[in-house]
């Protein structure tokens, strides 16, 4: 009888299906956000990501040559997809515009907020290569802003340098606005919204 209750049991369990070779990539990636939002570049263990990710260390580093090439390809796909999540529309008056790319990039923070803080700790790490991609991709993102604002900046808005300043500093200070909101959610989404729209309408403003 028990054997007939394991035959039944083998006969109905489902084999894993393979992964393709991108899905296991993006899984791999997903481990390693969650793992280096939660603690620093140096308490990151590859063993750790592998024994999660059902996969040997040699498995990982065949996609991953080292650790931080790993870190780099998390932080290179979370600023991809903030990228792509926060695109302008053109044509939307200015104000619009910006409370929808603010609602937006806050969409993202809330639904990956692990990759978010993952993000943000590479300028943390020390490896000159990992910060080489965080900062190429703060100033991607510096770029989509500028681009969002061309032609619908207030009269008197600051032009050139000063404006591409404004933004950075602007940038700083979401980035810190909404790791502190992850951690301390005592705002609701709408207040944190207005808030940061504030803030660059008046770093922009005369």
């Amino acid at each position: 009888m028990a054997a007939n209750r394991s035959s039944r049991t083998g006969s109905t369990a489902r084999p894993r299906r393979r992964l393709s070779t991108e899905e296991r990539r993006e899984q791999l990636l997903s481990v390693g956000s969650r793992l280096f939002a939660r603690s620093p570049y140096d308490d990151v263990w590859i063993e750790r990501v592998a024994e999660i990710a059902g996969v040997s260390r040699g498995l990982l580093y065949h996609y991953f040559p080292t650790k931080r090439e790993f870190f780099a390809a998390v932080v290179r796909q979370e600023s991809e997809r903030m990228l792509r999540l926060t695109a302008a529309v053109p044509g939307r008056p200015l104000r619009e515009q910006i409370d929808a790319g603010i609602d937006l990039f806050l969409s993202y923070v809330e639904q990956h907020a692990e990759g978010f803080r993952a993000f943000h700790r590479a300028e943390a790490a020390g490896d000159p290569t990992v910060r080489e991609v965080y900062r190429a991709s703060l100033a991607a993102q510096e770029q989509q802003i500028l681009g969002a604002l061309a032609g619908s900046r207030p009269n008197g808005a600051p032009d050139g340098p000063a404006l591409r300043l404004a933004v950075r500093g602007w940038l700083a200070f979401l980035v810190t606005v909404c790791l502190d909101w992850l951690d301390e959610p005592d705002l609701g989404r709408d207040e944190v919204r207005e808030l940061c729209a504030r803030a660059l309408l008046g770093a922009i403003s005369e």
